[in-house]
């Protein structure tokens, strides 16, 4: 991801949702049981295996 990110000149922030579910546990509701996801411009694209070919293509979309 961070190697796809610095492409596109993008910054990827990971998030531990174990660890931010002390402090804001519905991100363990909304996430927990599809780990890892991916959100791009604040949506979710995609979970559990990143379709590189996809966010490539959505990337440039953007």
């Amino acid at each position: 991801m961070e190697a796809i990110g610095a492409e596109y000149g993008l910054t990827v922030t990971v998030i531990d949702v174990d660890e931010a579910a002390s402090t804001d546990p519905e991100l363990r509701a909304e996430y927990g049981d599809r780990l890892p996801v991916v959100l791009l411009d604040g949506a979710e694209h995609s979970y559990w295996d990143v379709d590189e070919v996809r966010l490539r293509r959505d990337l440039t979309g953007r």
